[in-house]
């Protein structure tokens, strides 16, 4: 409850009091010294590669007391990204996770407290090196480790009830005094590195098929999921992947997806919420549209675009096909839509593939795929990989002016990744 306001003022005049008599004390008291901050390193950590999921490995960790006092007793934390776990637990230590928040993702964490002091100037490393798994789920994964005097707090990610280990306790041995190397090979307090794993992911794409008549609008939902068995973790603070939608003929966007921007009115790439993917994990992009013109059965090419994923071994389900039946067009016979159909040649496939005649739509002109009607043309299979996932309007639409516009508005906007927080969009979508 609110404090009403003539009493506010008697605890503000009363509060000003104590202070000023406490300053007075203040003044008479002589000035102590703080004590120094201890002046902790971690050795740098070599990189790890070519692991098998399901195998352990280990790792050494050094640490240097830089400063000028002796430490009596530290922490020491080694997390790992969610594709690698403890292998050997140590009875000193407590082992939680850290659920992923904002562009940070999830991390298994270590906590170790170590009574035994660190001399100064000496170079300290585990008694044996700190044992790791490498689970079905690695592929992209790092290590971290940190040493200070202060219990490590979990953070804005919170974490899972602390479990504490079985094993002989974590334990830290002299390795000789410091040299001018172990100084700059120690410069931090903490220290990270990679670990990689010989693994693959299926990104795979799933379209959908709507009907309706002039007029309606219908939501078509495009759809990505990483299938495994690898999480991937891309580039930080830029979508894991791209995804590129052409809108289908005779259909205008009312609303597209927030995480998605126009390149054109009909071409729009869509970002991922995070820089990583977990496995079954994966976004949704719903497109409200209205359907203009009665063509028949139209449809829009769907395929992934932008970074390059060697992981990916399974082409087959990288693209997909929005499908909207807008009705027949009574008073145009014979003519062909966007997807390719009824032309005068024959043979074309209700879902947007030609025929052996090689059937073209009214533009006359034939995609890769089967030839999407769209001024855009198909990007499916073909298209350009797009750097850092950049939303460069690189397509091979003949709009050349929305094409400027595009690109504009992409380089004011940055990379491609659409944080949950940034689009509220997201919340509807």
């Amino acid at each position: 409850m609110r404090i009403a306001p003539s009493r506010s003022r008697t605890l503000r005049g009363g509060t000003a009091a104590v202070a000023a008599a406490a300053l007075v004390a203040l003044g008479a008291v002589p000035a102590l010294a703080a004590d120094p901050e201890p002046d902790l390193g971690v050795g740098t950590i070599a990189p790890v590669k070519g692991l098998q999921p399901g195998s352990s490995f280990s790792t050494p960790l050094t640490f240097l007391n830089k400063g000028t006092a002796e430490v009596p007793s530290v922490w020491v934390t080694y997390a790992v990204s969610p594709g690698l776990k403890a292998d050997e637990t140590y009875k000193n230590c407590t082992y939680y996770t850290i659920g992923s928040h904002d562009e940070t993702p999830a991390s298994n964490v270590a906590s170790c407290r170590i009574d035994q002091p660190l001399k100064p100037g000496v170079v300290y490393g585990t008694a044996k090196p700190v044992s790791l798994k490498a689970l079905d789920s690695a592929f992209r994964d790092d290590l971290r480790a940190t040493i200070g005097v202060d219990e490590p707090s979990p953070g804005d990610g919170g974490a899972t009830d602390p479990v504490p280990g079985t094993g002989d306790p974590l334990t830290l041995v002299e390795k000789g005094p410091a040299t001018d190397a172990d100084r700059k090979n120690h410069p931090e307090a903490y220290a990270e590195t990679d670990v990689t794993a010989a693994n693959t992911a299926d990104f795979a794409l799933t379209g959908d098929e709507q009907q309706g008549k002039v007029g309606d609008k219908v939501t078509a939902t495009v759809k990505f999921a990483n299938k495994g068995p690898a999480r991937v973790q891309g580039t930080r603070d830029q979508s894991v992947t791209t995804v590129d939608i052409r809108i289908p003929k005779g259909t205008s966007v009312v609303k597209p997806h927030g995480f998605c921007d126009a390149v054109t009115k009909t071409h729009y790439r869509c970002g991922t919420s995070q820089s990583w993917v977990d496995v079954n994990g994966g976004e949704a992009y719903p497109f409200v549209l209205r359907i203009d013109k009665a063509v028949g059965r139209t449809t829009g090419e769907v395929s992934f675009t932008g970074q390059e994923r060697p992981f990916d071994r399974n082409a087959e389900n990288d693209t997909a096909q929005l499908v909207i039946d807008t009705g027949k067009d009574e008073g145009t016979a014979g003519s062909s839509g966007s997807d390719g159909s009824s032309g005068s040649t024959g043979g074309s496939s209700s879902t947007g593939g030609s025929g052996s005649t090689g059937s073209t739509g009214t533009t006359g002109s034939t995609g890769t795929s089967g030839g999407s009607g769209d001024a855009g043309g198909s990007t499916t299979g073909g298209a350009t990989p797009q750097t850092g996932g950049n939303l460069a309007a690189t397509g091979s639409d003949s709009t050349g002016p929305l094409i400027g516009m595009a690109a504009a508005a992409v380089a004011a906007g940055g990379g491609i990744l659409w944080a949950v927080r940034r689009r509220s969009a997201a919340q509807s979508g």
